[in-house]
């Protein structure tokens, strides 16, 4: 994989619950409803930040 080019994200369908697979410049729609209303996936990855 090209390091420049960014990785897809997975969201969810906020009507049908589909999972989608999106590029940047990808239109924000469901491929199988058509819903225009997409979630992010909750990351498995442990965040830890900072507090200033």
């Amino acid at each position: 994989m090209d390091p420049l080019q960014p990785e897809p994200v997975t969201y969810l369908c906020g009507d049908c619950g589909e999972e989608n697979t999106l590029k940047p410049g990808d239109v924000v729609q469901c491929r199988k409803c058509g819903h225009r209303i997409l979630h992010k996936k909750r990351t498995r990855r442990i965040m830890q930040f900072q507090a200033r």
